[in-house]
């Protein structure tokens, strides 16, 4: 893990609201069953689809609290929402996120997943 995400987790840590997020059981059964390869390209489809534009449909409330780990880890990681990516991550809203910006929130994301499951 990357000094800048240490420090991203830590102030994470700190947030009462994200630091309630926690992979269920279900979650962890799910991961194991489809494995991370599939859990990280569900990850970039969902950021893809729901955070990328610069302007995506029902901002603020497109990412669901519970239904699939990525949706909790995006809850816990401040990448649920463009608001939520500004506030934590500096990221602009009401610009296309770049490819980069979008492999740098599949990485966060994926490194808390790995993190509630021990690794990372």
């Amino acid at each position: 893990m990357t000094e800048k995400m240490e420090n991203l987790f830590r102030k994470l840590s700190t947030s009462p609201f994200r630091s309630r997020f926690h992979l269920t059981d279900i979650d962890r059964k799910y991961i194991r069953e489809k494995g991370m390869a599939v859990i990280r390209q569900h990850a970039e489809d969902f950021i893809t689809k729901r955070l990328a534009p610069a302007e995506p449909s029902h901002d603020g409330r497109q990412t669901p609290m519970r239904g699939h780990p990525v949706f909790i880890a995006q809850h816990a990681t401040a990448t649920c929402c463009r608001q939520c990516l500004f506030k934590w991550h500096h990221i602009q809203p009401h610009i296309p996120l770049s490819e980069t910006q979008q492999i740098y929130i599949v990485d966060i994301i994926m490194c808390w997943i790995e993190k509630e499951n021990g690794a990372c």
